[in-house]
């Protein structure tokens, strides 16, 4: 074979693999509670999500390898807010540990899911009628300076296990049209999931590079309102926002000031409640897999799973770590 001849085999190649690693949608966004009945509560009768199924419970060597946790045995509901999916699950065995309770916002192993409102001031009234832990000053403005981020009104709070979430209003000229078509709902949808990332470039190379996401938008976020919002003295952000061609968005949240923000433990693993994971559906999770690896992830699974039956929606999956070990759960169709 001539040097040309294997050049071109191998630039084909690595072609088939970036279009057989991409991402076609963002899915069920999971994260790990302390009980579920409680979870669902909250999230049913605060925020109005609704129960897809009943929920159901999973053990054996299958789910153990796929979410790295030997021994695991799991309650999960699935809640559905508009047309986007929340996936809690409960460890009934081993049980993880606590959500760490001096967590701030710009820590690493911070993660939320921003949920698109209609009206902000009755949505923050719902949470106060329900006594709701703030992690925000109250609702917040940002400032008509940042083109990219002017008229958004946005909130942080905490659920009853300590999870950051967001509540998210925009204006005319901002946001998914979904969020500003008329309707009788108060809590409209996800719009996102943010992370925390030590380096935007750094994060660029996996999501875009290696999962093919696309950059839908970017802003520097700084100012009282930023610092209000996040509870986080000096707060300056670089911001950069990314989709699929269906699904929430991923939002990467570099911090460049503070830089104090804390490392993901080491040791963390999916039964504790710091444990968020977003679901990527590709039609080939090993593509998909060895362009992670490439990209400066790792996996939390010993390798590609399959799954007896059709509980979780999907027949082969693989969980995986972003550079900052955020979770992700490439998954392949039924």
């Amino acid at each position: 074979m001539t040097l040309r001849r294997a050049l071109g085999l191998a630039l084909a190649l690595l072609v088939a693999l970036a279009g057989a690693a991409r991402a076609d949608a963002v899915g069920a966004i999971g994260l790990t509670v302390s009980d579920l009945d409680a979870a669902v509560r909250f999230y049913t009768e605060v925020l109005d999500f609704e129960p897809r199924g009943e929920p159901m419970e999973l053990a054996g060597a299958a789910v153990a390898r796929l979410q790295g946790v030997p021994g695991a045995r799991v309650r999960v509901a699935r809640l559905g807010l508009g047309e986007e999916t929340l996936e809690l699950t409960e460890y009934l065995a081993p049980r993880g540990r606590a959500f760490p309770p001096d967590s701030r916002a710009n820590d690493r192993w911070f993660q939320h899911v921003a949920i698109a409102v209609r009206d902000m001031d009755r949505a923050w009234a719902r949470l106060r009628a329900h006594r709701v832990r703030p992690a925000s000053a109250g609702p917040q403005r940002l400032p008509d300076w940042n083109p990219a981020a002017a008229g958004i009104e946005a909130f942080y709070f905490r659920d009853p296990d300590g999870h950051f979430l967001e509540l998210i209003e925009f204006p005319p000229d901002k946001g998914d049209p979904r969020w500003r078509a008329p309707a009788r709902r108060l809590f409209l949808g996800i719009d996102h999931t943010a992370i925390v990332v030590a380096d935007t470039e750094t994060s660029l190379a996996f999501y875009r590079d290696a999962l093919g996401l696309r950059v839908a938008g970017a802003s520097e976020n700084s100012g009282p309102e930023q610092e209000r919002l996040n509870a986080v003295a000096g707060a300056r952000l670089r911001i950069t926002t990314l989709r699929a061609a269906r699904g929430p968005g991923i939002e990467l949240l570099e911090y460049l000031a503070p830089r104090d923000g804390r490392t993901r433990p080491a040791d963390a693993r999916a039964n504790d409640l710091l444990h968020w994971q977003t679901d990527f559906a590709t039609p080939d999770v090993d593509a998909a897999a060895a362009r992670v690896r490439a990209h400066g992830g790792r996996w939390i699974s010993p390798g590609p799973v399959a799954l007896e039956g059709a509980a979780l929606g999907f027949a082969r999956g693989l969980v995986v770590a972003d550079p900052d070990g955020h979770a992700l759960r490439l998954r392949a169709p039924r």
